[in-house]
């Protein structure tokens, strides 16, 4: 594949010293990232500039000649050596709004590492590759350093999700850059309706025509509320010499509205000449350009409808007629753009053609319109981080940024990739990392990794559990041998189209799966040789009753329950024969005063028997009773 997006515009400005205010960009949403500092700044323009240490890896180092640049953001920049963080890193932005945003880098060389040989290196926003530095670099460039921008669009993402700028070196190249700035902008912008959100405008030349020099945000007092930087035009006329400028002063209308804010300044600076008006601007063959073409009437002695008309053609290509006083009266900003589709050269031609009077414009835009290619699944992609840190991967194995993108360099290392079904999103088939020093865990985020065939972490020295959720209906081969993993089986490999089990070595403990077992049976391979603690399969001990998977059994839960059961009611049964015999003992015993009232009515019941039979006797005597009338 051709490496088509190269820098555009190279070169080396001066800026003035002049204090302002901060450029008021229009969302207020914005990094920019002073690459190869340790401490945060604030330059001339009252633009505070970020330390790059908690966004990214690698090394800081100074160009050679420091005093040749004016801005703090050109003087330093930070190398990505393959030795110490292998062939990919990133600048990782954590939870950006989602929108759309101005991306800038700038990148020099200044021989900073005294070898006279500028780095090939690839840069890519998330997974697309967006800019291909191919040495040898032009001597200005390597010298002077270069800006490059692009307007992309940041979808919403979970609060731990990053948006990553990844860098990636050929060879035993390292990767370098000076800064990186992020500026929020309208989602609207540029027409976004028509090109959609999964395509990325990358800037091939924003140029202001009939300025004498490059101004914007934090090049010059200047401000755009997009961030945007403007250069002159001089380059890139066919004929330099022959044209006139034009500039005022006066209040242009139409500036600085919404989607696309473009400022005044934009317009009021023009070139013209007479008969045609020629611009070349390079650009990659096989590609799709987006041109915004911008004029106003900025020329008082034009006033009135055709006093200048004249055609646009685009390589060859009568596009419009235009007459600016017709469409938007004098002193006033009028812009349109056009989409050049497959070009089949490496210059893209304008030509301002004169029908009556002499052609004039403002500016000129030039984006390629760059698909977004596709990405790794985002529950993969949290799976494969949350993997990094389980596992404790090493810097040297450069897991950072996309694990399955861009699809032309290859996959994190030991990681393989390939197309999901529905072709939408990469998915991750295969994780090699036998080997590797590793001394971590196992996260329990594997089970995302719906797409896995093939997982070997063999001997490492992991440790903990075998995760129950690993046993993916894709899986086919695991091999997790000579580690130090605890624990049972988990009953979901037993389930899983496993056809190679290699968990031997390790410290397994349990019965193991009779499913699982079963791989060997029909065809397969399994191995859980040095494992003491595992029972229950042939040539393994069997497993106690009541005990299984290092725990009880479903058998010993049983009967524990059972038995807690009949102790439960063995205590009630008890308890209840308690409760009634006191009950018993309170009804029919007696208080003591209630006795005692008893005894002496007793008594007196007998006396009064012992009086009775008294007098009968008497009586029965002829005696006379003294209860009987005389």
């Amino acid at each position: 594949m051709t490496q088509f997006f190269f820098l555009l515009f190279f070169f080396f400005f001066s800026t003035s010293s002049t204090s302002s205010p901060p450029p008021p960009y229009l969302y207020g949403f914005s990094y920019h990232i002073n690459c190869g500092t340790s401490t945060n700044s604030t330059d001339s323009f009252n633009t505070t500039w970020l330390s790059d240490r908690f966004f990214s890896g690698g090394i800081s180092a100074i160009v050679s000649e420091p005093l040749r640049f004016h801005l703090l953001s050109e003087k330093t920049l930070r190398s990505f050596p393959a030795s110490s963080s292998g062939k990919k890193n990133c600048y990782s932005f954590p939870s950006l709004p989602s929108g759309r945003y101005l991306l800038r880098t700038f990148t020099v060389y200044d021989n900073y590492d005294a070898k006279s040989r500028p780095p090939s290196f690839d840069v890519s926003l998330s997974a697309t590759i967006l800019f291909s530095w191919r040495s040898p670099w032009p001597e200005s460039t390597a010298r002077d350093g270069a800006y490059s921008d692009l307007f992309a669009f940041v979808p919403n993402t979970s609060s731990s999700a990053t948006t990553d700028l990844c860098f990636y070196g050929f060879a035993t190249d390292a990767p370098i850059v000076s800064s990186v700035e992020l500026v929020q902008v309208d989602p609207a912008s540029y027409d976004s309706s028509a090109t959609g959100d999964n395509v990325i405008l990358v800037n091939y030349g924003r140029i202001s025509c009939g300025s004498d020099g490059h101004w914007g945000p934090g090049f010059t007092n200047d401000t755009d509320r997009f961030g945007r930087s403007w250069q002159p035009d001089s380059a890139f006329r066919t004929r330099p010499d022959e044209v006139r400028m034009v500039s005022t002063e006066n209040t242009v209308t139409g500036t600085e509205e919404e989607p696309n804010y473009f400022p005044m300044k934009v317009y009021q600076s023009a070139v013209t000449t007479e008969g045609v008006l020629e611009y070349e601007l390079n650009v990659d063959a096989k590609m799709d350009y987006m041109v915004w073409l911008h004029f106003a009437e900025i020329d008082s002695s034009v006033k009135r409808v055709g006093e200048r008309v004249f055609d646009v053609f685009l390589n060859g290509i009568n596009v419009t007629r235009v007459d600016i006083y017709k469409q938007v009266g004098g002193f006033a900003a009028f812009s349109c753009h056009y989409t050049v589709r497959n070009l089949s050269t490496n210059v893209l031609s304008l030509k301002l053609v004169a029908v009556v009077g002499a052609p004039l414009i403002s500016a000129i835009e030039n984006y390629a319109l760059v698909p977004i290619d596709p990405s790794t699944h985002p529950l993969q992609v949290s799976a494969m981080k949350a993997l990094k840190e389980s596992l404790r991967i090493p810097d040297r194995m450069g897991w950072n940024g996309d694990p399955c993108g861009p699809t032309t360099w290859d996959a994190w290392e030991g990681v393989t990739c390939r197309m999901s079904n529905n072709k939408t999103d990469l998915v991750i088939s295969e994780i090699d990392l036998g080997s590797q020093g590793l001394r971590g865990f196992i996260s329990d985020q594997i089970s995302l990794l719906s797409d896995l065939v093939s997982l070997n972490l063999s001997s490492n020295s992991l440790e903990g559990e075998i995760p129950p959720g690993l046993g993916q209906k894709s899986l086919i081969q695991v091999d997790l041998s000579n580690n130090q993993l605890m624990g049972s089986i988990p009953d979901s490999l037993a389930y899983s189209n496993l056809k190679l089990v290699l968990l031997n070595g390790n410290l397994l403990e349990g019965r193991v799966p009779e499913q699982l077992y079963s791989v060997g049976v029909h065809g397969g391979a399994i191995d859980l040789s040095g494992n003491k603690g595992l029972c229950g399969v042939p040539s393994l001990p069997s497993c106690p009753m009541f005990w299984e998977h290092g725990r009880l059994s479903t058998r010993g839960k049983i009967a524990v329950a059972l038995s807690c059961l009949f102790v439960f009611c063995a205590v009630l049964l008890l308890a209840y024969i308690y409760i009634r015999r006191k009950r018993n003992d309170y009804d029919f015993g007696l208080p003591h005063e209630l006795m005692s009232l008893a005894a002496k009515r007793n008594r007196y019941q007998r006396q009064k028997s012992l009086m009775l039979l008294e007098l009968e006797s008497q009586h029965a005597k002829g005696l006379p009773s003294p209860f009987t009338p005389q």
